[in-house]
């Protein structure tokens, strides 16, 4: 096979130091054009067939009988084995206990909830972004990222406000290191109390729902709920990934900028918050199995095949995007898919779309102009995308 470029082909999407270039969309193009369904060779990764064009990965996802996610949704070394939360949580399990599952937990995270704390958020992402410009200067990774997802997922679980920079500090270790959070002895420590409390007195929080909430009858085992808690806080990272690297496409794009800080409609801001979480799509891919013997464009997967759904690049597809590699907070249509569809679309899209959009009105509202202050340092990964590192000047307004 012709290789995209002169450096580097198909075989390196598993290369941690090409997504952390940018390179990668440069392949993921050329993917699209001319190998937009490709068998990769097993390695220290199982082999795989990478999807890179919009309209196959949405045809995955939208088919849990055939590409299932029982069998886990993200690439990991042979050497690992299995999955172990496998036909556990949400994430890894196919309808109808996935529906079951979702259900447990699903009215914490409605719209009619979202709105229900939207005052509480509003006030809360205000004074994230106040203490970051009278800092000087922040990471917006840590310090208004990661800080607003991880206190957004505690408030939902059911974490008193006294604990969540605490658990933040915990489960911002956890993820620099690289490991599962359930390795991450404080962390699991603190939710197991939390279990034990909730087992002893009920509570109207995501933690009381995993705990008290039936599944087909039968409560949760232990194990169960405590991966189903990681699965939640994990998930997190992603809302806080795409927050810092929307702030940093705005430095980017000064223009785009000025068009928010300049609008009067909310309407604009909707727009320009789903254009964020396309432009930034934080989860870069995410892997199904094939159950049965299927054929997409014409290549023959056979059962049991792992199938890797690239979100990026289906994220920037020219069949579907006009001028995907612009950044236009007015872009409409804008149908992406940086927080999935189907029976796995995100459970916490409805949270992650409100929290955006008042990030982008706070902004709007209290900063004049956002100014580089030291270097990206880009995320080292083929799971997640973004900065790990990014330090900004908010200039109040």
């Amino acid at each position: 096979m012709t290789v995209s470029t002169s450096t580097y082909g198909p075989a390196d999407l598993i290369d941690p130091d090409l997504h952390a270039s940018g390179e990668v969309h440069r392949l993921w193009r050329w993917m699209r054009q001319h190998a937009p369904v490709h068998w990769h060779e097993p390695g220290d990764l199982p082999g795989f067939w990478s999807l890179t064009r919009y309209e196959d990965v949405r045809h995955a996802y939208q088919n849990p009988a055939v590409f299932s996610s029982a069998q886990g949704v993200l690439l990991r070394p042979t050497a690992l084995g299995e999955d172990p939360g496998s036909g556990l949580t949400m994430a890894l399990t196919d309808p109808p206990r996935h529906r079951a599952l979702r259900g447990q937990v699903a009215d914490r995270f409605t719209e009619r909830c979202a709105r229900s704390l939207a005052d509480e958020m509003r006030a809360e992402i205000r004074s994230v972004v106040t203490r970051a410009i009278a800092s000087g200067t922040c990471d917006v990774v840590h310090d208004i990222g990661a800080r607003l997802s991880s206190y957004n997922i505690s408030r939902l679980l059911g974490v008193p406000p006294d604990d969540r920079e605490q658990l933040l500090t915990w489960s911002t270790e956890a993820f620099e290191s690289g490991k599962p959070l359930t390795s991450h002895v404080p962390l699991m420590r603190y939710f197991i109390d939390m279990m034990y409390a909730r087992m002893e007195t009920p509570a109207d929080d995501a933690m009381g729902m995993f705990v008290n909430n039936e599944v087909h009858d039968d409560l949760l085992s232990e194990t169960e709920i405590l991966l189903g808690v990681e699965n939640l806080v994990g998930a997190s990272e992603n809302a806080g990934l795409s927050m810092a690297a929307g702030i940093l496409a705005l430095v980017a794009h000064p223009r785009q900028w000025q068009r928010l800080v300049g609008a009067r409609d909310g309407e604009f801001v909707r727009t320009a918050a789903e254009e964020v979480l396309r432009w930034t799509s934080s989860a870069t891919h995410s892997m199904r199995t094939a159950t049965a013997d299927t054929v997409v464009r014409g290549r023959r997967i056979a059962a049991g095949d792992r199938v890797v759904l690239w979100i990026p690049s289906a994220n920037r597809d020219e069949s579907v995007f006009t001028d995907p590699d612009r950044f236009d907070l007015g872009r409409q249509p804008n149908r992406h898919l940086a927080l999935g569809t189907g029976e796995h679309v995100c459970i916490g899209s409805t949270m992650a779309r409100h929290q955006m959009r008042m990030l982008l009105e706070a902004l709007a509202e209290l900063v004049a102009a956002i100014e580089p202050a030291g270097e990206v340092e880009p995320l080292r990964s083929i799971t997640v995308n973004g900065p790990a590192h990014a330090t900004v000047r908010l200039v109040a307004n």
